[in-house]
C-alpha cells in the first residue's frame, strides 16, 4: 500500500504566495515521478508540474516562471512553491506519485492524494 498526503493549501491574495507539500509513504521500492495537478470547478484535472527521478521537470505553460517544483531531502517528498498567484490558479491541487512497490514480481503503482484547496481572491 502506498499513501500520498498533501498539505499547505489555503487562501491567498492575488500576487501572493503559497507552498504545497506532498509526502508519499508505504511499500515503495523506487519512485519514478512525483507531480502536481489541479482541478478547477467544472474543469478537467490538468498537469501543473512534474519531477522525475532522472531530474527532468515539466511545467504547464500557465505556471512557468511563477511556480517551482522541488524534491525534498526527505525521501519521497515534493513541494510546489507558488508565487505571483492569480485568481485563475484557484483549484483543488492534487499530488500524484508513481513508481514501483516492494516485493516480487515488481509492480508499478500510481497513487493520488486527497487534494488540497487553493483559493486566490482579494
Amino acid at each position: 500500500q502506498v499513501q500520498v498526503v498533501e498539505s499547505g493549501g489555503g487562501l491567498a491574495q492575488p500576487g501572493g504566495s503559497l507552498r504545497l507539500s506532498c509526502a508519499a509513504s508505504g511499500n515503495i521500492f523506487s519512485m519514478a515521478t512525483m507531480g502536481w495537478y489541479r482541478q478547477a470547478p467544472g474543469k478537467e484535472r490538468d498537469l501543473v508540474a512534474v519531477s522525475t527521478n532522472g531530474g527532468r521537470i515539466i511545467y504547464a505553460d500557465s505556471v512557468k516562471g511563477r511556480f517551482t517544483i522541488s524534491r525534498g531531502n526527505a525521501r519521497n517528498t515534493v513541494y510546489l512553491q507558488m508565487n505571483s498567484l492569480k485568481p485563475e490558479d484557484t483549484a483543488v491541487y492534487y499530488c500524484k506519485a508513481a513508481g514501483i512497490v516492494t516485493g516480487s514480481p515488481a509492480r508499478n503503482f500510481e497513487v493520488w492524494g486527497q487534494g488540497t484547496l487553493v483559493t486566490v481572491s482579494s
